[in-house]
């Protein structure tokens, strides 16, 4: 271990022994380096003193060098970080520091890789779909209902968790069905949004974006940057609550009585019971994706085209209303201004009187 004077500081420097990867798509190996640490440099500081003497042909991403764009993640010692966050000052000083791009996405050059693959399944995820008629400046929220999403929206878009999730990181051919775990909290952030009319994000997680396949190892929670407990706070809740709005009767009631924008299934829903509305032209069933609940044609043509979902479903109710365009039931409506949490902890049964609100549907007249 060699020492000499640092010009900057006039402290002592330390050389300390790097491995980083070099190469391209078509191959490359590790090269070893020799590189000056001075206290309190990052891995950042590191490679860009690299590029500066030794290697100035070296490629890697980077950007704000605050942990806050994301762009700079590589693995070190074969463990997903960004590079700007990861303090030399963690490392024993004889320990030899290993530098190697991403290992789920493929290589460009050196330590930048392409990671157009979440970006593919950005473009893929419904957006946030606001009331109808009301602008961005009329939104209005509760603070609680902002708490429930705040914590996925600190993400960076840093991929770390899509990076070490073994879904893709192990098996390649996962990719077209799964979408990872950054826009799982995407959907369960949306999902909390008491302004988003999309009543579907659980079910569509699940039939387009992959939920299935995760089975909750918390790999990604740990090398979040941004501590989000991805899985603890995301996944698990919104796994939780797909099973039990398909399995689960009180709770499948109690989302149809609560959840704003929601109608309550009833007999008149159903195309098979007798008196049911019926608004879809007569005709054979047709082939119908899970994406159809969106009534988006660009939507269901691209479930159409992905994997395995090629078969005849049910298709959307009809809308629960009479000739008059009234619900032709009692309305029981819930007391609070939001959809309750996807965590259900702000929901009890049996359903306290006092929170439960009757609306004849002919009160108008009377």
């Amino acid at each position: 271990m060699g020492t000499e004077k640092s010009q900057a500081a006039g402290e002592p420097a330390t050389k300390r022994q790097f491995r980083i990867w070099r190469g391209d798509e078509t191959g490359g190996d590790l090269q070893d380096y020799l590189v000056e640490v001075n206290e309190g440099e990052v891995v950042l500081d590191v490679i860009h003193r690299l590029q500066s003497t030794d290697a100035p042909d070296l490629a890697c991403r980077w950007n704000c060098k605050a942990g806050k764009c994301g762009s700079c993640s590589v693995e070190i010692n074969g463990k997903p970080k960004l590079a700007c966050m990861t303090r030399m000052s963690t490392f024993t000083e004889d320990e030899t520091i290993s530098v190697t791009p991403l290992r789920t996405f493929p290589i460009v050059r050196d330590l930048v890789t392409d990671v157009s693959f979440n970006y593919e399944k950005a473009r893929e995820t419904p957006a946030f779909a606001p009331p109808p008629g009301v602008t961005p400046g009329d939104y209005r929220m509760q603070q609680v209902d902002v708490e429930r999403s705040q914590e996925f929206r600190k993400c960076i878009e840093c991929f770390l968790c899509q990076t070490v999730c073994h879904v893709i990181r192990d098996h390649e051919e996962n990719k077209p069905a799964f979408a990872g775990p950054r826009y799982f909290i995407r959907a369960a952030e949306l999902d909390m949004h008491p302004l988003d009319t999309r009543d579907d994000r659980k079910e569509y997680a699940q039939a387009e974006q992959g939920l299935g396949y995760c089975n909750i190892t918390k790999c990604c929670t740990e090398v979040c940057p941004e501590h989000i407990k991805i899985t603890d706070n995301g996944i698990i809740p919104m796994k939780e609550r797909v099973v039990d709005r398909k399995y689960d009767p009180l709770v499948w009631l109690g989302s149809k009585i609560f959840r704003r924008g929601q109608v309550p299934q009833t007999s008149v829903t159903s195309e098979h019971s007798p008196g049911a509305v019926h608004t879809r032209a007569a005709g054979p069933p047709a082939v119908h994706s899970h994406a159809g609940g969106s009534h988006d044609p660009q939507a269901e043509a691209q479930a159409q085209a992905g994997v395995n979902w090629h078969r005849e479903v049910p298709r959307p109710t009809a809308p629960a209303v009479d000739a008059s365009g009234k619900l032709p039931l009692t309305e029981l409506t819930f007391d609070r201004a939001a959809a309750p949490s996807p965590f259900g902890d702000d929901v009890s049964f049996p359903l306290p009187p006092e929170h439960l609100n009757f609306a004849h549907p002919e009160q108008d007249k009377h």
